[in-house]
């Protein structure tokens, strides 16, 4: 449909990084280059759909790792605008890789959009000698434009990966992010879409006009180890925390002594949840087990979700 628009909203990263050595992938600046010269930089950008067919707009410049709930609130919304407009096909959104996970399963969670909106990033800065990001873009808004597509997805090294999946399991090699035991959405090839399983699908949840001016909850993620006890559980609710993630061991096990502190927290009103440390698999929660579980989410995703669970009953 000639007259569809795709919607891009730039948020920084890598792919808008830039370094002084070429052959350097690793120590350079992120968020330098704007979300509207990343797209013209794009040699092949009439094919197919024309550059008056794109809406541009720099949602914020930064690196991932410094994301926060203020950025979150304002990509949701304006997330959620685009999508409400009838000319617009899809989005895209240009993110840094290591809380992109993080963004997409929250914009997934609260949006479940019935059109595709398609986060991407690179690896290497736009001033490497071969840089990943014009690619991963270009991917990103075939994507974007397909028939059919929907939900929050993933683009990066030709891969499509569901948000609630996917994971960044590489420090620096081009494809660095995977989707587990679920696998890939497919696969982008010369700008055509192989699919292998279902777009992700979801209901939207009634927040996104109140984010601006909710206070977030004070949700924090606890690890359980060798030795782990509840001093860390202990400050955090004295520091006033509503809910905690116990990155558990194994098929959600805790050690007994940090058990005992969450099991106490939950005692004065802490939500609690548990989420497996294990790259791979589902935690399969049992009758009789003392904490909650948060099957098939990762740590991170799980304070995602129970973030979102406190604001909605709140």
């Amino acid at each position: 449909m000639s007259d569809q628009k795709i919607v891009v909203l730039g948020t920084g990263g890598t792919i808008a990084g830039t370094g002084s050595n070429a052959h350097d992938h690793t120590a350079y600046t992120s968020a330098q280059v704007g979300v509207h010269d990343l797209l013209a930089a794009l040699p092949t950008l009439t094919e197919g759909l024309g550059a008056e067919r794109y809406v541009v707009e720099q949602v914020a410049q930064l690196d991932s790792k410094d994301m926060g709930f203020d950025v979150w609130a304002k990509l949701a919304l304006r997330v959620a605008h685009f999508l409400a407009q009838d000319d617009v096909q899809g989005i895209v959104i240009t993110h840094g890789t290591d809380t992109l996970e993080e963004t997409a399963y929250f914009l997934q969670a609260l949006l479940a959009p019935n059109k595709p909106v398609v986060l991407t990033c690179a690896m290497r800065p736009s001033t490497a000698l071969v840089p990943d990001g014009p690619q991963n873009l270009l991917d990103a808004l075939a994507v974007a434009a397909s028939t059919g597509a929907s939900g929050v997805t993933v683009v990066c090294a030709g891969t499509i990966y569901g948000a609630e999946e996917v994971q960044k399991i590489h420090p620096y090699r081009l494809n660095a992010f995977s989707a587990g035991d679920a696998g890939p959405i497919g696969f982008v090839e010369q700008g055509r879409l192989r699919l292998l399983r279902d777009w992700p699908r979801g209901q939207a949840l009634p927040l996104v006009s109140a984010l601006a001016d909710t206070a977030w909850p004070r949700v924090e993620i606890v690890m359980s180890y060798a030795g782990a006890d509840g001093t860390v559980v202990r400050a955090l609710l004295k520091a006033g925390v509503t809910g905690l993630v116990v990155a558990a061991t194994g098929n959600g096990s805790v050690h007994q002594d940090l058990e005992a502190a969450l099991v106490l927290a939950m005692q004065q009103g802490v939500k609690v949840v548990r989420a497996t440390r294990c790259a791979e698999g589902r935690l399969l929660p049992g009758a009789n087990d003392a904490l909650p579980a948060a099957p098939g989410l990762t740590p991170v995703k799980a304070r995602i979700a129970l973030m979102l669970a406190l604001m909605r009953a709140a």
